[in-house]
Order: structure tokens, then C-alpha cells, then sequence
């Protein structure tokens, strides 16, 4: 586990990075092969990124990749050949794959770095097999599936040595730099409370577990888009993007959209892990009451608490998330028709001094009442990054680890996803069956936790006042995964 002397030191370090841009310096092209070392970039002008996941959101990400002239995007791997026809057309060059452990097998030598833009719940797996080979890996947002599995590609990351982000890209913002500075500044004083919201899901929730058999897409190779998830039949409820509300695939609207929107939240303020979570759902699931244990899908809309005790010994800080569209109460400082966040979302910090205001990335942060904000000049400390999430990560990889930083690397994202996750947690555990109780009729038969504050032992992943939620801190891959 990351000791909190080790968020303070290592992790803030890389909060704000130093411009990785690279200088107009030649290189000599040496193949990888034969200079060798784990996460060992050789000094070549080419960087040869693979990409698991080439459709969907690794359509977007594999262009911004191929933005640089130094990347080449070497080898496409997907399992669904009608979302990745983009970039297959737009890299005709790149050998295509189905499976990407036999990618990555076959072509170890000639791939420097990967790319993972596949739904949650094969994140994990996808980049620890490339982090097992020493490559450098860029993963989308959230880092994995699992609260576990994001203890262990912290861990991984550390051990292979190579460069890693998440694709958070307001990480690399100018908005959360700025959020940084007003914060330094003393302009807010001492923050106590958080308020975060999201408008997601914008895909359906709340549903019951298909139960027909549809007929499987010739394009698609549905075995191995299941990967780590149990087998199932093929069900069009679950694609091609509605694989985020069901929950062993996606991490609903919290996995969606945490990432971007409570960043400023952990990267400004002395937290680490919370200590206690607790939720309350809307529209928990659908059909008959007693068939809502261990919900497949999320809620249409729900409110987790989360209670983060400071790293510093000075209390604790209370930060909600609300989604759904669910909102917290609009601050009086803020007018009636000034926005309040974005149409994707927004964060609140109220601090003993002041509230300051973002939208969702960290974008356009403003002290409230905004009238303050023509009366403040805050000194740039922080250095930007004007090349963008893309490709500093892009810049680092060619620097080879340690000699260049990412905004989210895996020393930061991993405890960040973690402490995300326990909000997920606290979701899926909502409901559970009591097989002892007496009364087996509409509520006798159900633990319902949404009443009780769970308590959360960060050192050991463990809750310890409702154990049946621990099932939820790591899935049992299917065999062969």
C-alpha cells in the first residue's frame, strides 16, 4: 500500500508536471531488441505503440497518439471489427489482431509501448500483460475494474519500471493547476467539504439480467470480449455501449466520470484513502423486490458519501458524489443564472475562508461569488502542460522511466481509482439477502446497508462491519484469465 509519506512525497511530486516536450535532438534508431532492460525505450525516433481496444473511445485515443511524429501506430488489436474499421483504415499499415495476448506475444520485440481502451473490466489484465512484457502503458480512465486490481498495477508499475497514465486527460489541464494555485494561496482557507456531480448515465440503468440468447455479430468474437467476466450468453442489451451500466462489465456512472471530475479533489487536497462510505440509490433495479441481491446493473441515479481523513493529523474531509443528475444545493454566492458546473458536471470546495467552483476536468475554476475573481491575481506556480495528457505521456515514454513524469501515472492513479471504487463497492453491496432471517416476505429477508455507514480498512481492502460487501474487492477471473 502507498504510505501516506509516499502521497505527500512521490505522488504530489507528479501532480504538476514540468513541460516533457522534446527538443529538436537526433537520435539513432537501435532496435529495442537488442539494447534489452525492462521498460528500457530505445533511443530511436520511433515510438511503436500497440493499441488493445482500437474502436470506441482507442479510435479517439490512437489518433491523438499518432499526433507526434514520433509514434508509430504498429499493431491494432479488437474483437469487434465494425467499431475498430476507423482505425484500421486510418493505420492500414498495422498488423490487426483479435486476441492481444497473442499480439503481444507474437510482436514483443517491436512494441515499445501500449495503448488499453477496452471496457473496465479487462483493464487490468490487458495492461499487466504488457507491463509483464516492460511495456510502457497508457490506460483509460478508470484504471481497472476492481479496487484490488488497481492496488496491484500500482504495485506493477513500480516493479517493471515503466511509464504509465490514466486517460484522465484533465489531469493535464491548465484548470486543476489553477484550482491548485487558488488553494496554495490560502484563498479558501482549510477545506472541510466537497461537493461533486455528474449528469451520466447517459446509457440505460436499472435493469434486470437479460435472460435471451441473440444471435452473435458475425464481426464480433464474443468469448474473448467476456475475457475475465463469466460466461454468458450474447445479449444485445450489452453492446456496443451499454456495457457501462452493467456491473461486471462497466463502473457505471461513478467509473465514467470520477476520474475527470473529483481529480482536482484528490490531486489539491491532503487525502489519501477514505474511512467510511455510505450511498443511498434511485431506482435501485427493476422488477420484484426480492430479486435485487447482488444487482448485475447500477441505479439510475445515487449519492455516495465518502469520508476522508486528511493526511496531515488535522481532521477529516467529507466529499459527495451525486449522479444521475442529481445535484447538490446551488450556493447562495452563486446567481440564479450563473452556471453551475457544466452540462457533464461540476466540483464545489467550501473551505472556512471561501467556495471555489469548476466544471467538469477542473475546467474554469472561479472563486465564488464570482464578482471576487476580478479582484484576485494568483502568481503560476505550477508549470502546464501545453502538449496535452496524449502525448506527454507520448514524450515520457521516449524518455524511458524516470527521466520524465505523467500527470497520472499508476503511483497516482491506482490509490486515486482505489478510493473511487469503494463508492462502487458500497453500490453493489446495497442490498443483500439475510438467508437467516424469519420473514423471508417484502423487506424481512434483506440486509439493507443503505442505512448503515460502512467502515473501509484501506491497508487491508477490507470493510469491517458488513462483510458480504468484501466480495466486491476483487472478481474471480474466468478460468483461463
Amino acid at each position: 500500500m502507498k504510505k501516506e509519506s509516499t502521497k505527500k512525497g512521490n505522488i504530489s511530486r507528479r501532480k504538476f508536471i514540468r513541460n516533457t516536450a522534446l527538443a529538436g535532438t537526433a537520435f539513432s534508431i537501435v532496435p529495442r531488441a537488442v539494447l534489452g532492460g525492462t521498460g528500457f525505450i530505445a533511443p530511436s525516433d520511433t515510438l511503436y505503440v500497440a493499441g488493445i481496444g482500437a474502436g470506441g473511445k482507442g479510435t479517439s485515443d490512437l489518433a491523438s497518439f499518432a499526433k507526434s511524429p514520433n509514434v508509430k501506430i504498429a499493431y491494432l488489436c479488437d474483437v469487434d471489427s465494425r467499431s475498430s474499421k476507423k482505425s484500421i483504415e486510418s493505420f492500414p499499415d498495422a498488423p490487426v489482431y483479435e486476441d492481444y495476448r497473442k499480439m503481444l506475444d507474437e510482436n514483443s520485440d517491436s512494441i515499445d509501448a501500449v495503448s488499453v481502451s477496452t471496457p473496465d473490466h479487462m483493464h487490468a489484465a490487458q495492461a499487466m500483460a504488457a507491463m509483464e512484457r516492460g511495456k510502457h502503458v497508457y490506460v483509460q480512465k478508470p484504471l481497472t475494474h476492481d479496487i484490488a486490481e488497481a492496488r496491484q498495477l500500482t504495485e506493477a508499475a513500480e516493479k517493471y519500471k515503466v511509464v504509465t497514465q490514466m486517460g484522465n486527460q484533465g489531469a493535464s489541464g491548465d484548470g486543476v493547476r489553477k484550482m491548485k494555485e487558488y488553494y496554495d494561496a490560502g484563498l479558501i482557507g482549510e477545506v472541510h467539504t466537497v461537493k461533486c456531480w455528474t449528469n451520466r448515465a447517459i446509457w440505460p440503468m436499472a435493469l434486470e439480467t437479460p435472460t435471451v440468447k441473440n444471435d452473435i455479430p458475425k464481426e464480433l468474437n464474443w468469448d474473448l470480449w467476456l475475457g475475465t467476466a463469466e460466461k454468458r450468453d450474447y445479449n444485445d442489451a450489452y453492446l456496443p455501449f451499454d456495457w457501462r451500466g452493467w456491473s461486471d462489465f462497466g463502473t457505471g456512472a461513478l467509473g465514467d466520470m470520477a476520474c475527470h471530475i473529483m481529480d482536482p479533489v484528490y490531486r489539491i487536497l491532503p487525502i489519501l484513502y477514505p474511512n467510511q462510505v455510505e450511498c443511498s440509490v434511485a431506482d435501485a433495479f427493476k422488477g420484484k423486490f426480492e430479486t435485487a441481491s447482488y444487482p448485475k446493473s447500477f441505479p439510475t441515479a445515487s449519492k455516495i458519501h465518502l469520508n476522508y481523513p486528511r493526511t496531515d493529523g488535522k481532521g477529516s474531509i467529507k466529499v459527495s458524489w451525486m449522479d444521475g443528475g442529481i445535484m447538490p444545493e446551488r450556493p447562495e454566492e452563486l446567481g440564479d443564472d450563473e452556471a453551475f458546473g457544466n452540462w457533464d458536471g461540476g466540483v464545489l470546495f467550501i473551505g472556512t475562508k471561501g467556495k471555489l467552483l469548476a466544471d467538469c476536468y477542473g475546467a474554469k475554476p472561479r472563486l465564488l461569488p464570482l464578482s471576487l475573481n476580478e479582484q484576485v491575481n494568483v502568481k503560476e506556480t505550477l508549470e502546464r502542460v501545453p502538449e496535452g495528457h496524449y502525448l506527454q505521456w507520448v514524450n515520457a515514454c521516449m524518455k524511458g522511466f524516470g527521466k520524465a513524469e505523467t500527470s497520472s501515472s499508476f503511483d497516482y492513479a491506482g490509490p486515486f481509482t482505489e478510493s473511487l471504487l469503494i463508492g462502487n463497492l458500497a453500490l453493489k453491496a446495497y442490498f443483500e439477502i439475510d438467508p437467516n432471517a424469519k420473514n423471508k416476505g417484502f423487506w424481512g429477508g434483506t440486509k439493507y446497508h443503505g442505512r448503515k455507514r460502512l467502515q473501509w480498512d484501506a491497508a487491508n481492502m477490507k470493510i469491517t462491519n458488513f462483510d458480504e460487501a468484501n466480495q466486491y474487492v476483487k472478481r474471480t477471473y474466468r478460468t483461463g484469465w
